[in-house]
């Protein structure tokens, strides 16, 4: 770049954390600041956090989320079993394509670790030019699914925005 072209716009990033304790103060989330700065050291430009209850509003704050067009958009939290967790079901109907792969590397990290990765039911996949993750609620989970993304984010963020390097 010449010093008479402008600097890329930096790319943005969100974060939706789906937990009813956390949203309603009962709870100290901790998995947005691990989140935060994971995103800060790949060069985004993150928004505050969002904190949600499971359930509904999480594709209501998704919706809000996606009309301000970040490049990407982690979800923490609603991925398990428990009736109101249904961060996946309010994710999907929002994308245009799913990447089953990224999901499936998520699990398989988290499963060298604990079994309980296996229960995990987060998607991955494109709305627009977003790119949406649902993460596990624990900041281990979430440790081990930041891992997986470590080498792919910049090449997913690039294929988003046009490019087509393999």
């Amino acid at each position: 770049m010449s010093a008479c072209e402008p600097a890329p716009a930096p790319r943005t990033a969100a974060i939706l954390i789906a937990s009813t304790r956390a949203a309603t103060g009962q709870y100290e989330d901790l998995t947005a600041p691990v989140v935060t700065d994971w995103l800060v050291e790949h060069n985004f430009e993150v928004s505050t956090p969002v904190i949600v209850p499971d359930g509904t509003p999480v594709g209501q704050a998704l919706r809000a989320l996606l009309v301000l067009e970040p490049r990407v958009i982690i979800t923490s939290g609603g991925t398990g079993l428990a009736p109101d967790d249904k961060t996946p079901e309010m994710t999907r109907p929002l994308l245009d394509k799913e990447v089953p792969g990224i999901a499936e590397a998520i699990r398989a990290a988290g499963l060298s670790k604990t079994p309980f990765a296996s229960l995990s039911r987060g998607i991955a996949g494109v709305s627009g030019r977003t790119f949406v993750v649902n993460l596990p609620g624990s900041p281990r989970g979430v440790m081990d699914a930041l891992t997986v993304l470590d080498p792919l984010i910049g090449h997913i963020c690039e294929q988003i925005e046009g490019g087509h390097g393999h």
